[in-house]
């Protein structure tokens, strides 16, 4: 789920630096950029994955 989240916050800073908007400090190309690979480093980290191999017998 968090590498999904990931792409996607990728994607609206490809669309914000190509596109040069100017948004505020929050919503910054960095940020976002910053946020996704953030995600990223979570869901490779196995964060957020939504299965468990647990099994409770």
């Amino acid at each position: 789920m968090l590498g999904v989240v990931a792409a996607v916050l990728f994607f609206l800073a490809f669309l914000v630096n190509v596109a040069e908007l100017a948004t505020n400090e929050l919503f910054s190309s960095t940020n976002l950029m910053l946020l996704g690979l953030g995600s990223l480093a979570l869901h490779v980290a196995g964060i957020g994955g939504g299965r468990s191999l647990r099994r409770n017998r």
